[in-house]
């Protein structure tokens, strides 16, 4: 995800969010208040549609006075309700304000206005509206300028504001029922008889380009009927359901993992029968190449449309020429996509900016993964010619000097100036803290293209087309012989971070070389002592992996990416460490990942800070950590899974299974998870497991996959690129 201190505003600070805020989520609708559920320009709050605050300012005041908040109720990611009193003018408070809210393409706010007294009353209310259509980079970054003359036009019972910049146009309608509209909002007038009520409904309908949008929840409208209600059930009654654990702190954040996926689900207007997974919110409601990979990836276990509609949208978009404003090369998977007005990224050239080394490679080995599991076969096949347009990128564009390895350099000044996961300006750095200099070739990513080799012999291998088969394995060995001869630094002991401009080795000890056991790219005598050292304490805190060691020149662990701790990149690492037998280590990595899910209350923050256990209690949280994210939500899925070493590969007709589960954890059993169109059952219980409901000719091997060290080749079909 593009860091705060990205490339465009490297020596800008985001700005703070108010003391405690409530954010509901509604694929790429999305909306930000302080606890009382008004909102405030001056913050970072607002309703937001397609990147873009379609609403600034909303409050609401009774017979002219600020409500005093209550509680929020939370519902559903896409609603709550706001408890409130009003502050009384005399002893006693009398008027008791409930505004539910709900997300669709658009809000709608239930105004329900409780007269406690025993006398009829005549109250005043107001809405208080404004829309600055400010991009949603400049809202979060706190540089709020001028987006152009906005219009308010009061007309009848609403208010609408209308943006004209160039060829652009942005409105709102905001609607209430009963209500007398001014250029600033609306006035109501509540006729409260003794222990009565009063209610009113305001809509709020965003419009692109003079066509409004749908999908608001409508009066007379039952919201449990709605689009977002029937999508959010339809996932919850489909989803894998834990229906018995031991451990409920487990089962707690299990639950957690599977409603925030849900949450930020985003469906292609273009093609809504695409499901992709946006990053996380609030502030990346939005397709990641990288971020939806890595998410949906690791969501499978629990659907495995995620991983397919995140590859068809991409595919869409794949590149098609070159344009170095955009850093658009052909075959390349974009790093990320945006509807606002500007998009620094894009040069304000469009809304997709391609700048990112690694999801290029990611989308084969996603692709590989949906093939193992079964699932889709002839929409798998149709994006095979995707894969070969991104392999082709790999070898023409992403190797830009000839060498073998995968290099990054931005194309322009507006672009990110590193484009790994590690994409903060200060990401890359050697063990003396200096900076790194592009071109820059990274461990993970060369880890990442010799496992989308391994997958394409795999295709190869099943299509029954042996040159090729010969092709990407020559190529997989290839590339794992140079990476373990140029990236290892036997004086250390560990992979360096990558190679600069000059060749040389990045020396500092990351954790980016976890990502190398998770592919495999890692030769069998270097493996154990890469995990001697993510484990070593200057590594491994207790809660996880530390992005980079404590004796490093650059650490800091309250930084993004010099020390802090990534659930993801942890659960990427566990599974590696599984992959080469490291169990006691992977274990040690996965529950402690766990334990700080149960001390953030179930929901693991996109990144927490990388002080050691023994120093606090708890994790102490990143402060302007995304939350729910999308790959740190399904960290735990991905955990779970590692412990449990599962690896299916369904065209070959068998699943490996060994389980390391922990006794901590006691009894599992998981109901209606989804392999090659069948619903199964699982049950771990001690040293037993059962899989149920398999067709009768898939084979359960109860060990873990096999071999580690011999190079994929059509002898050996038995290799997994990404299993563990």
């Amino acid at each position: 995800m593009t860091d705060e201190l990205n490339a465009v505003v490297e020596e800008t600070e985001p700005a703070v969010l108010a003391a405690a805020t409530v954010t509901l989520v509604e694929g790429p609708t999305f909306c930000v208040s302080g606890t009382s559920g008004d909102m405030e320009a001056e913050v970072p709050q607002g309703l937001f549609f397609r990147d873009m605050r379609v609403v600034s300012d909303w409050q609401v005041r009774v017979d002219g006075r600020r409500p005093h908040h209550l509680t929020v109720l939370s519902q559903n990611p896409y609603s709550t309700t706001f408890v409130s009193r009003v502050p009384p003018r005399g002893a006693q408070s009398e008027l008791l304000l409930e505004r539910r809210r709900y997300l669709g393409e658009g809000m709608r706010e239930d105004l329900r206005l409780r007269n406690l007294s025993t006398r009829p009353m005549t109250v005043p209310v107001s809405l208080r509206v404004g829309a600055d259509f400010a991009d949603v980079f400049a809202v979060k970054e706190g540089r709020v300028r001028g987006t152009g003359e906005v219009g308010a036009t009061p007309v009848g019972e609403a208010v609408e504001f209308v943006l004209h910049s160039g060829d652009f146009l942005r409105g709102v309608r905001v609607e209430g029922s009963g209500a007398t509209a001014r250029p600033d909002g609306l006035d109501f007038l509540a006729e409260l008889p003794a222990h009565g009520e009063w209610h009113a409904t305001v809509l709020v309908r965003p419009g692109v380009e003079g066509e409004e949008a749908g999908g608001v929840f409508h009066p007379g409208t039952e919201p449990g009927e709605s689009g977002p209600a029937r999508r959010l059930r339809a996932w919850r009654e489909n989803a894998p359901r834990v229906t018995d654990i031991e451990d409920p702190e487990l089962h707690r954040t299990l639950r957690r993992s599977l409603e925030d996926l849900g949450a930020l689900r985003i469906f292609d207007p273009r093609n809504p029968g695409h499901t992709a997974v946006a990053a996380g919110a609030p502030w990346f409601m939005a397709l990641f190449g990288r971020d939806s990979l890595l998410s949906s990836y690791m969501a499978l276990p629990l659907d495995q449309t995620l991983a397919l509609g995140t590859l068809q949208t991409l595919a869409r978009d794949q590149g098609s020429k070159v344009d170095p404003d955009t850093e658009e090369q052909p075959g390349r998977i974009l790093h990320e996509t945006r509807f606002g007005l500007n998009f620094p990224l894009a040069g304000s050239r469009g809304s997709v900016y391609y700048g990112t080394a690694d999801a290029t490679p990611l989308f084969v080995i996603v692709l590989g993964e949906l093939s193992r599991w079964g699932i889709a076969p002839d929409e798998v096949e149709a994006l095979l010619p995707h894969a070969d347009r991104a392999l082709q990128w790999i070898e023409e564009y992403g190797d830009r000097d000839g060498d073998g390895f995968v290099e990054y350099q931005r194309m322009t000044g507006n672009g990110l100036l590193n484009q790994g996961w590690k994409d903060s300006y200060d990401g890359i750095n050697f063990a003396d803290g200096s900076l790194a200099e592009p071109p820059i070739a990274l461990c993970e990513v060369q880890s990442y293209v010799y496992a989308a080799y391994v997958v394409r012999s795999h295709f190869a291998q099943e299509a029954g087309d042996l040159k090729a088969v010969e092709h990407w394995a020559q190529r997989a060995a290839a590339l794992k012989k140079a990476f373990n001869e140029q990236f290892w630094l036997p004086e250390h002991g560990w992979y360096a971070v990558g190679l600069d401009r000059d060749k040389r080795p990045i020396d500092a000890l990351a954790s980016n070389m976890g990502h190398c056991l998770w592919t495999g790219i890692a030769d069998r005598d270097k493996a154990e002592q890469v995990a001697e050292r993510l484990l070593s304490p200057e590594m491994f805190t207790g809660w996880g992996v530390r992005t980079l060691a404590s004796t490093m020149g650059a650490y800091n662990p309250m930084s993004y990416h010099n020390g802090s701790i990534w659930p993801h990149d942890n659960a990427l690492i566990a599974t590696g460490l599984m992959r080469y037998g490291f169990v006691e280590e992977a274990t040690r990595v996965a529950t402690g990942i766990l334990d700080a899910a149960e001390a953030f209350g179930g929901r693991l923050p996109e990144l927490f800070c990388g002080f050691d256990r023994s120093d606090y209690d708890a994790p102490l949280p990143y402060p302007t950590s995304c939350s729910p994210q999308a790959w740190a939500a399904a960290s735990p899925v991905q955990l779970v899974r590692a412990l449990l070493r599962i690896d299916p590969w369904m065209s070959h007709g068998q699943i490996w299974m060994a389980p390391a589960w922990p006794a901590r954890y006691g009894r599992l059993r998981i109901h209606n998870i989804s392999l090659a169109g069948r619903s199964v059952d699982l049950e771990v219980d001690g040293e037993s497991t059962r899989i149920t409901g398999l067709p009768d000719d898939i084979e359960i091997v109860h060990q873990p996959r096999r071999p580690l060290s011999a190079p994929p080749s059509h002898h050996a079909s038995d290799q997994s690129p990404t299993g563990e």
